[in-house]
């Protein structure tokens, strides 16, 4: 093979992307199977004391774990040009998940989680506002023909989608833990670092893609 044909085809980037979204999906997949499903068993050990309101915990958790298996196919160019119609069936489903999930989590926010302290309520509707708004703008900009638009803000929807996994992720850390033992110090702080963080990333990499 030519040496610059076997360069044209070696695509870094390519292979960059493709290992970042195994990653993803297998670290939302661990998420799924481990911290959500469980909850379908509709057993009040899993629940605890959101047992009370457990049918807002499932729509909040169905909605999220749609939206986090549905992501992934609309980012998908190929599925996209392919599936066009399919694309945006998706797309509706994601955002009515979303919208599922968000209604679902502000009732847990002022009934539940107020009971824990008013932080962890603030962060979790502040979460939820985020979602729902990012969701919603990508499809305000799709519906006006603002494609590039609909691409980023579906990016950032998404990074925000994925706040869940990141925050049960570093709520099983030990050094987070040892650095915040108490759940009603260190749940807010979570909350806030699982979206904010990714989402300042990502804003700056969609910056400076743009130069």
């Amino acid at each position: 093979m030519d040496k610059s044909n076997f360069l044209t085809q070696f695509k870094p980037k390519s292979y960059l992307r493709f290992a970042l979204t195994l990653f993803l999906i297998l670290f939302a997949g661990k998420f799924i199977i481990k911290d959500a499903l469980p909850y379908f068993g509709f057993e009040k050990e899993t629940f605890g004391h959101y047992w009370i309101i457990k049918w807002s915990l499932i729509g909040h958790i169905s909605g999220g774990i749609l939206a986090l298996i549905i992501g992934p196919f609309q980012f998908s160019k190929a599925f996209r040009n392919k599936f066009m119609t399919t694309h945006r069936w998706l797309g509706r489903i994601y955002l009515t998940a979303i919208l599922i999930a968000t209604i679902s989590a502000t009732y847990i926010a002022w009934t539940t989680a107020i009971q824990v302290n008013f932080s962890w309520a603030f962060s979790l509707q502040m979460l939820a506002f985020a979602w729902i708004v990012t969701a919603s703008m990508a499809y305000l900009s799709v519906m006006k023909g603002r494609i590039i638009q609909h691409k980023e803000w579906m990016i950032r929807s998404y990074v925000v989608t994925f706040a869940f996994v990141n925050f049960r992720w570093l709520n099983e850390l030990t050094i987070v833990k040892n650095l915040m033992p108490e759940f009603e110090e260190r749940g807010a702080t979570i909350i806030w670092l699982s979206w904010t963080i990714p989402l300042l990333i990502t804003e700056i990499v969609l910056s400076w893609k743009k130069k």
